[in-house]
């Protein structure tokens, strides 16, 4: 087995390789050298990191994986047709009239990282909208891209986000000009596949919310097909003044797959943003979510699902920042854990001086199925004003026995009756989602686990 100081040298081979490629802005070599810098000074987190020492990532940083060539994998939309919306290929990314009853406005696909224009597919959008595949944004209109293009994401202290920022090439642009509002939702669905042997992708997603416009965007992570895959993502959020954002994190690889996504917001001025982050899958699959409320009167609210089964590890780690007065956030995660599962979570809620009057509630619930599944949670609070409301709670536990015996004595069999009560405490994260095909596919989805969970 390769050593973590193997693996790093093996990156950074993969790096100038990187460099060879293609015709990029004159600021992005530069900003990829800086990156890679980082990288090689920090050292991969252990379990003497406080925060990672619940989770070992052995797995991910001693096997040497590779990026591959673009276009080696070779995906057709039959094998991934279950994660899409669109219900037609297109030949090409190309705009084209609302003719459909589609929910979405535009698919953009993504095979280990490189944009997909074969599976991909854009209907009109509509002014001031821009939907666009991260590579070509910064050939055609780098500098729509360069002013917020890694300028939120900390890879200066996270080794993964320098790793992702090192080789950064492509992912999805998404950009809504002041006053626009973009009334379908976007998906942007980045897959892995293995490629002769483990193989690591890098994908980056921007997405600049402007001045009182509004947008609602579903991120999916999922495996083309099975082998040993590793996505490192990293997604940078803009919340401009008075605007409004609804994102969807959908992570369900397979369970040889391992993922560590990172996501960056800066909200603005009376802005609002929702996320709500569903982790199905993965051997390994770490969320981190940085929300900084940087404008006053900025409300933020952060929901989390995750089920894990078998052996699966399944890790959430958010940090609300509240910057400015007058600021609210609502976070509520809730895990099902079956198995030998472990699931983390890690929620930090921090009030800095100047931010009175803030109203911030953090709560954190999971549900053990089985005796061998186990969580570590912990939430956090630092506060450095004195005029807040401010909550926090965890609670774990399994299913409650008298609602277990009410519906056996009514006629419903134990493994009918723990799964419609295991349906229904992972709804209500679920039913806060606003989009009806994909809370109908998940609930599909939940639904079809949880049997097999629940014997």
């Amino acid at each position: 087995m390769s050593q973590p100081a193997d693996t790093k040298e093996g990156y950074v081979a993969g790096y100038r390789m990187l460099e060879r490629q293609g015709a990029v802005p004159s600021w992005i070599p530069p900003l990829r050298l800086a990156a890679l810098s980082c990288f090689r000074e920090l050292g991969y987190p252990t379990r003497h990191d406080e925060d990672w020492r619940f989770t070992p990532i052995g797995p991910i940083v001693d096997v040497p994986f590779k990026l591959p060539p673009r276009g080696a994998a070779a995906v057709e939309r039959a094998d991934v047709e279950h994660y899409m919306f669109e219900g037609a290929p297109r030949p090409e990314l190309e705009e084209r009239p609302a003719v459909d009853d589609s929910e979405f406005a535009a698919e953009l696909v993504f095979v280990n990282g490189s944009f997909a224009p074969e599976l991909s597919s854009r209907r009109a959008l509509p002014a001031g909208v821009i939907v666009a595949p991260l590579a070509e944004a910064l050939t055609s209109m780098p500098a729509a891209v360069e002013p917020n293009l890694a300028r939120h994401a900390d890879f200066e202290h996270s080794v993964f986000a320098a790793l992702n920022t090192a080789f950064l090439e492509d992912g999805a642009f998404v950009r809504v000009e002041k006053g626009a509002a973009l009334e379908r939702p976007i998906h942007l669905l980045y897959l892995s596949a293995e490629v002769e042997g483990p193989t690591v992708s890098h994908p980056r997603t921007l997405i600049v919310a402007e001045e009182a416009s509004r947008l609602t965007v579903v991120e999916s992570y999922a495996s083309a097909s099975a082998g040993h895959t590793f996505a490192n993502a990293v997604t940078e959020i803009v919340v401009e003044r008075a605007a409004k954002v609804d994102h969807v994190k959908l992570q369900q690889e397979a369970v040889t797959a391992n993922h560590i996504g990172a996501m960056y917001v800066t909200m603005g001025h009376e802005s609002v943003f929702s996320s709500h982050s569903i982790a199905l899958g993965g051997a390994i699959a770490r969320n981190e979510v940085y929300a900084r409320l940087a404008g006053e009167r900025a409300e933020c609210t952060l929901n989390g699902l995750y089920l894990g089964d078998g052996k699966r590890l399944v890790d959430n780690h958010t940090s609300i920042d509240h910057a400015m007065p007058n600021c609210a956030s609502h976070e509520l995660y809730r895990g099902i854990l079956d198995g030998q599962a472990r699931g983390v979570f890690n929620g930090k809620i921090m009030v800095r001086q100047d931010a009175q009057k803030t109203d911030a509630k953090q709560t954190n619930k999971t549900l053990l199925l089985s005796d061998r599944a186990t969580i570590d949670t912990k939430p956090q609070l630092e506060i450095f004003a004195d005029d807040v409301k401010c909550t926090h709670g965890a609670t774990v536990g399994q299913l409650d026995a008298e609602a277990l015996f009410y519906m056996r004595a009514r006629g419903i069999g134990l493994a009918d009756a723990r799964a419609m009560l295991t349906h229904a405490f992972a709804s209500d994260v679920i039913q806060r989602i606003g989009l009806p095909a994909l809370r109908e596919r998940l609930d599909g989805e939940l639904l079809e686990r949880l049997p097999k969970s629940a014997e």
